[in-house]
């Protein structure tokens, strides 16, 4: 039986790489995505997710969710993930259209549809799901299993050295979120510095398998350059694709 996926990311270069993975399995049917504003604006991840389902081959819908955390200013990653959170590299990323703009409504009815079923996978500060933790009593009973990208659990984090980003960027809702009673996995940022850094030679390796696997390792141009100068990791680390 395939495993049923609710995706809620802040679609930048990891993260697409973890949509790919979903999007082409076999095992997985993605029920929806949401998009969160967090690595980039929520316009910018939008046609970011768009993109990328539609380089996948793929008709799962795009919601456009909350476009700000619950109670601070927005601060991206785009010093990490590049302008465009996909490197810069001229991709076309302009004129998709959403399947809605309520991002947190379409996650709640899909999960009121379906309670027990679906898994909800998180790539980015947690504001979409703890916006429908607060609008519907019931939601986390409905959610069968919750992963989450989030925090650091051994090793510095990526911000500050304490702070991982997508609970840095949102901690209140990070908060809400740990403590509603869902079924969550947390996979650290830590996890993938340690086991997941694919280093130069790895991605050359990795980049000659398809057109769609160029695509994945040349957007994260930024990132690589950011590992490089700030975080030291060797090439580059995927924390979303791990968690996915």
């Amino acid at each position: 039986m395939a495993r049923r996926i609710w995706i809620d990311t802040d679609t930048a270069s990891d993260d697409v790489v973890a949509l790919i993975i979903a999007l082409r399995h076999p095992d997985v049917e993605v029920v929806g995505i949401s998009v969160v504003a967090g690595n980039v604006p929520l316009a910018t991840g939008v046609q970011n997710a768009l993109y990328t389902v539609e380089r996948c081959g793929a008709r799962t819908p795009v919601h456009a969710g909350a476009e700000r955390p619950l109670s601070r200013t927005l601060e991206t990653a785009q010093n990490v993930h590049g302008s465009d959170g996909m490197g810069d590299i001229g991709l076309n990323l302009h004129g998709r259209t959403p399947a809605s703009h309520d991002g947190i409504g379409a996650m709640i009815d899909a999960f009121r549809r379906h309670p027990g079923e679906l898994e909800l996978v998180t790539l980015g500060p947690l504001t979409n799901v703890a916006a429908a933790i607060r609008s519907e009593a019931d939601f986390a009973s409905w959610v069968k299993r919750c992963v989450c990208m989030a925090g650091t659990g051994v090793l510095p984090g990526n911000v500050t050295p304490l702070s991982e980003y997508n609970v840095w960027a949102d901690p209140e809702a990070a908060h809400l979120v740990f403590a509603s009673g869902l079924r969550i996995e947390m996979v650290g940022w830590d996890v993938s510095w340690q086991d997941a850094a694919i280093d130069d030679a790895l991605a050359a390796q990795l980049r000659s398998l398809s057109p769609l696997a160029e695509f994945a390792i040349d957007i994260q141009r930024n990132v690589r350059k950011f590992c490089e100068e700030v975080t030291h990791v060797p090439g580059f680390d995927f924390p979303d694709p791990i968690a996915m």
